[in-house]
């Protein structure tokens, strides 16, 4: 344990370069965040507790009325700065050396450095993503494998524009405490980064740029705002530096979208439709009510009525602000199968397609195998122009009603369903706890999201008394059994990793069957990792 700032002490072990990242001067700065902003996130964390009562209460959620004016309001956002203009393809991954040599080097426009859903909160991964955020800054990031392969950046192709997605305010770093208490995640993936690079970045054309999640409220944004604000006054940066991208992830974050982006007017750029998160988000916010039950996971798609109302007016509520509107995942892997790969390509086209006629002004892959089929289809809407903020989509009309519509989706809940859930969120858990939030499962790269989802429906279709289609009822017996044929199945499993999986089962039986709804199963399994 070190104490190297005042107040400030660091109860993680060495990291191979981790003290040109964790200097006196740095902790110094993170603990300032922490002292000013602690607190109002502790606040902000309670109040979600009681919207979600509140909304469990009346069975829906609405657009709020004392913030009518700024919905009515006529305001624009800050114009976006210029290496961020064209946000076409956008590539997302985590912090590690070699995905993010790739991921600079993939043709995409944009990487989402990712310190939350993809990296598991390691002490070692926390510390090494941002030394090897600096080295990428600099454009001094070099790795060689195990094998001896040799990964640098290309000097013959635009590298990807960093966008550093912190952890969502509901984290702690157990691993840094302040005045005796842990730091807000966010705050130390926020400033250690912005403390190390911004001047760096300006210097080099570009700027300190962020995709910040899972937040549930305009004040959640406002306390972002606040935050930048706060961190570019203290480093002697002009207001306004800083840009940050919205996900729109949760439920009741939908009903809030223009309120998010006029907090964070001087630093917004725009908002995302993070589609997986929103779904688990659906299930959170009224896993109490039986309107509100999902069928089998890949059945909901984007063209779900729920999913279309929130999607479309997304795009509108960002063009009408100046703001970018940009789209969802597409999490295929390609593969050696020429079936299996032309089945999901088709896929990708269709749902790239959708966006781009949407009027979203780009999109995301996981793999840089996707990137040409996101360029194609944006390519061919946008042309020459760098994005299409100015279709400003006034035929679109949204109500309340039609966001909460979770009952119209078309789709059956089965066994096999539950039985992919078990099976997908185990797997991901075995990922996440041998310290790889990104995890390759059945030719889709998954993170967080998918386990949440996996494990929410589960817990919602058992707490509601759901009867699958076959006429079996989801019972506290069923999905044990389910759970322990999906262990035996994993075990027999050629190649795969077993060192993790009999916590992996146990963490996923405690989230999905406990009768407390754990908010996100990140938290218990943060206890269990170094």
């Amino acid at each position: 344990m070190s104490e190297s700032a005042p107040g400030v002490q660091v109860l993680g072990g060495p990291v191979e370069r981790g003290d040109e990242i964790l200097t006196a001067e740095a902790l110094a700065f993170v603990a300032g965040l922490q002292r000013a902003f602690g607190a109002r996130r502790d606040e902000l964390l309670e109040r979600r507790r009681q919207r979600r009562e509140e909304a469990a209460r009346k069975g829906r959620l609405d657009f709020l009325e004392e913030t009518r004016h700024i919905r009515e309001g006529d305001w624009k956002v800050a114009e976006p700065p210029a290496d961020i203009a064209d946000r076409r393809v956008e590539i997302t991954g985590p912090t590690d050396r070699k995905m993010a040599i790739n991921a600079l080097n993939s043709g995409a426009r944009i990487w989402l450095a990712d310190l939350e859903d993809a990296n598991t909160p390691h002490w070692n991964n926390v510390v090494s993503g941002q030394v090897n955020l600096y080295d990428l800054v600099r454009k001094q990031i070099e790795y060689t494998s195990p094998e001896g392969k040799h990964y640098k950046l290309r000097d013959d192709v635009r590298h990807a524009v960093p966008l550093v997605r912190p952890r969502g305010w509901h984290f702690d770093e157990k691993h840094i405490l302040v005045d005796g208490k842990p730091v807000v995640a966010a705050l130390v993936d926020f400033g250690l980064y912005f403390f190390h690079n911004a001047q760096e970045l300006i210097s080099r054309g570009s700027g300190p740029y962020f995709y910040l999640p899972k937040m549930e409220s305009h004040l959640e944004a406002r306390l972002w705002n606040d935050v930048f604000t706060h961190a570019q006054k203290e480093l002697g940066i002009p207001h306004g530096t800083i840009r940050a991208t919205v996900l729109i992830e949760t439920f009741p974050a939908a009903f809030e979208m223009e309120e998010i982006l006029y907090e964070l007017r001087d630093h917004s750029a725009g908002l995302n439709a993070g589609r997986w998160d929103y779904l688990f988000s659906v299930i959170k916010t009224f896993r109490d009510s039986d309107k509100y039950i999902l069928p089998d996971r890949n059945s909901v798609t984007m063209t779900a009525p729920f999913m279309r109302a929130y999607t479309e007016l997304l795009v509108r509520t960002c063009h009408k602000r100046g703001a970018f509107a940009i789209g969802g995942m597409a999490a295929f892997i390609p593969t050696k199968d020429p079936a299996t790969n032309d089945k999901a390509m088709a896929k990708v086209h269709d749902d790239k397609k959708r966006e781009a006629g949407d009027g979203f002004d780009g999109s995301w892959v996981a793999h840089p195998g996707l990137v040409p089929v996101c360029y194609e289809e944006f390519d061919a809407v946008l042309g020459d122009k760098p994005n299409q903020i100015d279709r400003t989509r006034d035929d679109v009309q949204v109500t309340a009603d039609q966001l909460l519509a979770v009952a119209d989706t078309p789709g059956e809940k089965t066994i096999e369903g539950l039985r992919a859930a078990v099976d997908v969120g185990v797997r991901y858990i075995v990922s996440w706890l041998g310290g790889n939030g990104a995890a390759a499962i059945h030719n889709l790269m998954e993170d967080a999201a998918t386990a949440e989802i996996s494990r929410s429906q589960i817990w919602q279709w058992l707490h509601n008394d759901v009867v699958l289609a076959g006429g079996e009822r989801v019972t506290h017996d069923l999905v044990r059994e389910v759970l322990a044929d999906t262990e035996k199945q994993l075990r027999a499993e050629e190649g795969f990793p077993v060192d993790n999986l009999g916590r992996a089962i146990e963490l996923f039986e405690q989230v999905a069957v406990a009768d407390e709804f754990v908010d996100f199963l990140t938290l218990p399994a943060y206890e269990q990792i170094d």
